[in-house]
């Protein structure tokens, strides 16, 4: 067990003992009491620093999160979209199993309704990404679609290699991440001159109504309030339609 800096003030004590519990016995070893103990504080001086456990917990959660967010927001500033979102993958996983019981405690807290205000920045940066690709003309679906699917894909890739961390079986698992990456972008991201059977007019026609979408999202139009709602759903509808067209007009997959 770390032993409290007691030349330390109680704020950071308190946050230095919730983070060392966290990480050595996961979210159900944050208690007060522990915390109290571990950080030589009584129990109302957490609740005066930071209201509750929830807001002790959103502290660690933004505090461990900061380089990784870091990390996030650089790699939004140049380069091509979708190399950008590749980074963004592995960043994530990256992040999830250097830091095992953080990861769990933002993805799989167990309490209905808790949210954590760390997630929110990363969704909102993950969405930003997700905007340019639609922008570039390179996405197959809405942005709020892909961006569900790539969050819940790569969720799912990190919980189940930090399972296999801790069993020591990761090794067991090695590709995983960048095939399961690779399929989920194959269903999401095109290449801007895609010859291949998914290049179809409808498939060229879902994109370009995303795109179009994601940018007057994006920016000033002509539009009245009215109009630009109505615009919108006439794209979604535009794109949706399109992309079940080109899926209907794929050949079948070879046998072989």
């Amino acid at each position: 067990m770390t032993l409290p800096d007691t030349q330390a003030q109680p704020r950071e004590r308190i946050l230095r003992a919730a983070a060392d519990l966290l990480a050595r016995g996961g979210r159900e070893a944050v208690s007060t009491r522990s915390v109290s103990a571990a950080a030589s504080v009584q129990a109302q001086t957490i609740y005066r620093h930071f209201g509750d456990m929830q807001g002790l917990l959103d502290e660690v959660a933004r505090q461990g999160y900061a380089s990784y967010l870091a990390a996030k927001r650089e790699n939004l500033i140049a380069g091509d979209p979708v190399d950008q979102l590749r980074r963004g993958w592995s960043l994530h996983v990256a992040f999830g199993l250097a830091n095992p019981a953080l990861y769990r405690l933002l993805n799989t807290d167990a309490r209905p309704g808790a949210g954590f205000a760390a997630n929110g920045e990363a969704g909102s940066l993950l969405l930003q990404l997700v905007t340019r690709v639609a922008e570039a003309g390179r996405l197959r679906v809405g942005v709020e679609e892909a961006a569900a699917m790539i969050h819940a894909a790569g969720v799912g890739v990190t919980l189940t290699l930090i399972k296999a961390d801790a069993a020591g079986r990761l090794a067991d698992h090695e590709g995983l991440s960048e095939r399961t990456r690779e399929a989920v972008f194959a269903a999401l991201v095109t290449d801007l001159d895609d010859t291949s059977p998914q290049g179809t007019r409808a498939a060229r026609c879902a994109r370009h109504a995303v795109a179009l979408k994601a940018l007057l999202d994006d920016g000033e139009h002509p539009f009245t309030a009215g109009e630009y709602t109505l615009l919108g759903e006439w794209l979604t509808r535009l794109a949706t339609a399109a992309a079940d067209g080109a899926e209907s007009d794929s050949p079948p997959p070879s046998d072989s």
